[in-house]
């Protein structure tokens, strides 16, 4: 579903979520080509709609990220975006009086959270650096800095997004392609709301959208707020474990019985 394409083109996945969508509102321009990717076919025909009505041609697909062949298909068939805002994502957590976490779930979080953005980038850096000119954004989280015992998998689907893309920002860069990482704190959100522990400095998506946006336009390599979680969560990265397991216990992230 695709109109006459203008000027710079923005690809975005995980575009019907709270800060997938924001993010569109946010580029959606005269002379701005957004090609918006989701699941749920109803919202994102509402969001591409909203987008061309402030001037933005828009292309939407609903390609499956995690199928090799089909994500391969859906971005051949595209014109080559001048960036990519890897965003889709999801969570999952153990439930109460669960010794792990589902297994099934915590292989589909892997596969989306991290497999699918490490294709996609593995399929477009090449025509980035033959073309000149190329930015990769990848969405991570504060998460990364250090893993919190109520989302595990979580964590480390971030932590390793983080450090896929802080090494091939460094791999890259030389070649003319920039790379971003993304290390929103909590964000009002459905997927937010259904997560476990206390959520504190939480933010609007349009908020967020903002600081991203601020961000990527200044090619910045590493996108991480609010300040004050982000220097905590640093820290218990630098700390001792097992300082920083004392800590997050007592902020309330301990292992629920």
């Amino acid at each position: 579903m695709t109109s006459q394409a203008t000027g710079r083109t923005l690809l975005i996945t995980g575009a019907t979520g709270a800060i997938g969508s924001a993010l569109a509102r946010h580029y959606a321009a005269p002379g701005t080509h957004l090609i918006l990717h989701g699941r749920r076919l109803e919202r994102l025909g509402s969001l591409g709609d909203e987008c061309r009505a402030a001037g933005a041609v828009v292309t939407l697909g609903d390609a499956d990220l995690t199928d090799d062949e089909a994500l391969a298909h859906w971005l051949d068939g595209l014109p080559l975006p001048d960036m990519v805002i890897a965003n889709a994502g999801q969570n999952t957590h153990a439930a109460k009086g669960q010794p792990m976490e589902d297994w099934d779930a915590s292989r589909r979080l892997l596969d989306i959270n991290l497999r699918s953005p490490m294709a996609m980038a593995h399929h477009l850096a090449p025509r980035m650096i033959e073309r000149g000119s190329g930015h990769l954004v990848f969405l991570s989280s504060l998460a990364a800095w250090h893993g919190l015992p109520l989302t595990p998998s979580y964590s480390a689907s971030k932590a390793g997004i983080k450090a896929y893309a802080e090494g091939l920002r460094g791999w890259l860069a030389p070649r003319g392609v920039d790379v971003s990482v993304i290390m929103p704190g909590y964000v009002s959100s459905a997927m937010c709301d259904a997560m476990p522990g206390p959520k504190p400095w939480k933010m609007t998506p349009d908020r967020a959208a903002t600081r991203i946006a601020r961000g990527i336009a200044a090619r910045r390599a590493r996108v991480s707020f609010p300040f004050p979680l982000n220097w905590g969560c640093w820290w218990l990265a630098v700390l001792p474990a097992g300082i920083s397991q004392r800590l997050l216990k007592l902020a309330g992230y301990g292992r629920r019985r």
